[in-house]
């Protein structure tokens, strides 16, 4: 078990705090099971606004993946199937109590230099 940090468009983090969004979605499968995910605002924000645990990890093909997650996917299917394209395998964490810090919080305070293309290990 370990946390990642999640590099996260602004508008996705505003539907995860809201809880309409409750599957973050990756094409890039973590070695080391995460059980807590950070989560780093992209820009115009360009910090980290909150953390999540996770409460489930589906790993299977994008359309069984969507089919299982599209209630609560937070995003339309043709970004989805776009996203997904040409993969044979999509990653959906599933998030639980889901926290707002009462301040954003610098990269640096992680350790972290630059925002993570996709994850980095905490």
């Amino acid at each position: 078990m370990c946390t990642i940090l999640l590099s996260i468009h602004p508008k996705y983090v505003e539907k995860i705090i809201k809880g309409e969004k409750k599957f973050e979605f990756r094409r890039v499968i973590t070695k080391k099971r995460p059980d807590k995910i950070i989560i780093y605002s992209t820009s115009p924000v360009c910090k980290v606004i909150g953390e999540a645990e996770v409460d489930n990890i589906i790993i299977d093909d994008p359309k069984n993946v969507w089919n299982q997650t599209k209630k609560f996917s937070g995003i339309e299917k043709e970004l989805y199937v776009e996203y997904f394209a040409d993969k044979e395998i999509a990653v959906a964490y599933k998030l639980k109590n889901v926290i707002k810090y009462d301040e954003p919080i610098e990269l640096k305070e992680f350790g972290i230099k630059s925002a993570p293309q996709s994850f980095v290990y905490i």
